[in-house]
């Protein structure tokens, strides 16, 4: 959908008038680096060309609108009285991000909202911490404040934990709030550090791939996943200070295997100190231009995550492992929190075709399902988009 017909349909739901402002927060891939946000480690996202674009206005009474052009519901609610609806369902994330803007005595105000996003719906490329990134980045762009995009992304990341009860790290909303064009951002969770690495992928492509698996198990796995590495920081703690799991190397991790005892959070441990080292290993074979050894770390990551944090499934599996017998594919991995959602590919730029024809044909042949496939471009971060 362009820009005109973004307007038109924000005037259809909200009226003509002046002062129509167009905004946008991109999604986001990770390249490697899942499930260590939350164990204090890194991660190594990239901001997509695709995400979540808000049409807004100001309003002068105290009232927030919000509609979207994606999902049912249309939302009215007054500013001084920002609570958490089930019925209100998306727009919870929305009236968080403003409720949580107006805790820490930024500027806020009355606006209308059209939302309109193409990031794939359930694929798990960010599209909560876009809207949620959007939301601030339009109340800035209306009401003023000297915030910056990296602590409008902090206070996202806390209204998704506070208002809507979702315990998500910082990745998600640092990615689409901090994107770069052509890099990806290696975090430091524990820190927030970040480096912009640049992107040269050469004769290469990203490829995403979604299961279009519904992800039911995902929100109550990861909520388990986090409690394991906790219990297992926890024993570790009896015995050493320990500040999290990134702040091991693998030897130092052998070390405390006896204090952890129990095998499941042993392995649970270990892929947060083992995919802690293949990020930071893989961004320096990225800055040396080793792109073969970057997609050997990409497989290794996907292992792990397989094995070790066990959240892949079987259509992550199947599509991870198409993709690995493709000709020109030097990488590919889950991407997001797991057990459906989407993977990401390294793929030779002349077999990109080939390779769309036959992971599909092999996973729906494995699976029933039929993945949906994208040629990505790498955007940056969330920002006002000029209405021509």
């Amino acid at each position: 959908m362009n820009q005109k017909e973004l307007i038109e349909k924000f005037e259809e739901n909200f009226g003509q008038g002046e002062g129509i402002r167009l905004f946008f927060s991109p999604g986001r891939v990770n390249l490697i680096g899942e499930h260590t946000d939350y164990n204090g480690g890194h991660v190594f996202p990239a901001a997509l060309s695709f995400g979540t674009y808000a049409v807004v206005r100001k309003r002068h009474d105290g009232l927030l609108k919000f509609a979207s052009l994606n999902l049912p519901a249309e939302v009215t609610c007054e500013l001084e009285r920002l609570t958490y609806q089930d019925e209100d369902d998306w727009a919870n994330y929305p009236k968080g991000m403003i409720d949580g803007l107006r805790a820490q005595g930024l500027p806020v105000g009355g606006a209308e909202f059209l939302f309109y996003g193409n990031i794939p719906n359930g694929a798990g490329l960010s599209s909560s911490a876009s809207i949620e990134v959007v939301t601030a980045i339009a109340m800035r762009g209306l009401y003023g404040g000297d915030a910056t995009n990296q602590t409008l992304a902090i206070l996202a990341q806390k209204a998704e934990n506070e208002f809507v009860g979702v315990n998500c790290g910082i990745m998600d909303q640092f990615a689409v709030a901090m994107g770069k064009k052509d890099h990806a951002i290696l975090l430091d969770c524990e820190t927030l550090s970040y480096q912009w690495v640049p992107l040269l992928l050469k004769d290469y492509e990203l490829i995403i791939a979604n299961t279009n698996k519904k992800r039911g198990l995902a929100d109550s796995e990861y909520n388990a996943r986090r409690q394991d590495c906790e219990e297992a920081l926890r024993r570790v703690r009896e015995h050493e200070d320990l500040e999290s799991w990134g702040a091991l190397s693998e030897e130092a991790f052998k070390e405390v295997i006896p204090w952890i005892k129990d095998t499941v959070l042993v392995k649970r441990a270990r892929h947060a100190v083992t995919e802690n080292q293949r990020t930071l290993q893989a961004v320096q074979e990225l800055k040396m231009g080793n792109l073969k050894a970057f997609g050997r770390l990409m497989n290794a990551s996907h292992c792990s995550l397989r094995d070790d944090y066990q959240v892949t499934g079987k259509e992550l599996d199947a599509l991870v492992e198409a993709a690995w017998a493709q000709p020109g594919v030097i990488g590919s991995r889950m991407t997001g929190a797991g057990f459906g959602g989407c993977t990401v590919s390294l793929v030779e730029k002349n077999e990109v075709h080939v390779f769309m024809d036959h992971v599909s044909e092999r996973y729906t042949k494995e699976t029933g399902l039929v993945a949906d496939f994208y040629r990505v471009a790498i955007e940056d971060g969330a920002r006002e988009l000029e209405i021509w």
